[in-house]
């Protein structure tokens, strides 16, 4: 389990990593149109490369899991993305949290073991 549950956290960060460079390259990119110089700008954005290459890791540790482990203990463990993805939202966009979205992500967190028992 203890290698399931680590594989889980990898997958996880790698896809909150791929939202978070989405995230960024979004913000900083132009409004978009069919015209090369906004898709060379689209191209060209080493953020939106980072999104794709963070993504595509994400995407072959969740092949490997899909192969090893039951669907219905696998899904569920994606929502430690969750956790990933808010403290991204406080340290990185400086969002504030209010402690209801943390009582939930806490029950999400719950759940998630207790989906491992």
């Amino acid at each position: 389990m203890l290698k399931l549950f680590l594989l889980s956290l990898s997958q996880s960060a790698c896809l909150a990593a791929g939202q978070v460079f989405l995230k960024i390259s979004m913000k900083n990119a132009p409004k978009f149109s069919f015209t090369w110089p906004v898709i060379k700008d689209y191209l060209t954005n080493w953020n939106l490369l980072f999104s794709g290459l963070s993504m595509g890791a994400a995407t072959l540790l969740w092949f490997y899991i899909l192969k090893h482990v039951d669907f219905s203990i696998a899904y569920p463990l994606i929502s430690f993305s969750y956790v990933f993805g808010m403290l991204a939202a406080v340290f990185i966009f400086h969002e504030s949290v209010p402690p209801t979205r943390w009582i939930g992500l806490a029950l999400i967190v719950s759940g998630a073991f207790l989906i491992l028992k």
